[in-house]
């Protein structure tokens, strides 16, 4: 099965702050998962975890049915390469790389590509899913809020992942765009993609098949629908 498997996580700092206490949370590819939270409840925490961007003190994590718990740094990274795909609340795009360029940056690190032109075909074409046909050559500073955030989704895709992860990614949007961001999760949801989106915005309520509540660092309920 492929899937993002936490079984009994914990995760306490050095300072002694818990930010998660004995979390289990599975995530299936089809399925888009959302966790909610207030600021401090250990959602962001639990999606770096679950991303391989941060160790957990207790507890196993479990990629596409591979423990990666005690695997060192390089091989992390590369599972999360291939495997994982990241959006987050800011943008993180490169301002002096045009769109499509943007697109191709993790194609470039992945020793799969290795042929220049046949990565910008791919990034128009993740750039043209995502529905930026007309924005290809155009640089973050000349995109609405809305545009770069799909081109950082379009980004995530650039290496096929089994997984989409996103950190409030409607963060910095409008309404309108908030909703287009939701609905482009979606459909890659529906296609085959795991999403999981941690949040405090319940727009993701409409979209999320299961909704997950976030407080102390423990996931209190789950909205199934």
């Amino acid at each position: 099965m492929r899937a993002i498997e936490l079984k009994n996580v914990s995760k306490i700092y050095k300072n002694g702050v818990k930010a998660l206490a004995g979390v289990s949370l599975t995530v299936k590819q089809g399925e888009f998962i959302a966790v909610m939270g207030q600021s401090g409840s250990g959602k962001s925490t639990l999606l770096q975890i679950a991303g391989l961007l941060d160790d957990c003190t207790s507890g196993q994590i479990i990629i596409n049915g591979n423990g990666v718990s005690r695997l060192n740094k390089n091989v992390l990274a590369d599972i999360r390469m291939k495997s994982l795909g990241f959006v987050f609340q800011s943008f993180h795009l490169d301002t002096h790389l045009k769109a499509y360029e943007n697109i191709m940056v993790p194609m470039l690190i992945n020793a799969e590509y290795k042929n220049k032109s046949a990565m910008k075909e791919r990034a128009i074409q993740l750039a043209e899913t995502v529905g930026l046909t007309n924005r290809i050559e155009h640089y973050p500073g000349e995109l609405s809020g809305g545009e770069q955030q799909r081109v950082a989704i379009a980004r995530a895709l650039a290496n096929n992942p089994d997984f989409i992860l996103a950190d409030e990614p409607t963060g910095n949007l409008d309404s309108k765009n908030e909703i287009i961001i939701f609905e482009e999760l979606k459909r890659l949801s529906i296609s085959g993609k795991g999403v999981l989106v941690v949040s405090h915005n319940d727009a993701v309520k409409d979209y999320a098949d299961r909704v997950l509540t976030m407080k102390d660092g423990i996931l209190e309920h789950t909205d199934e629908k």
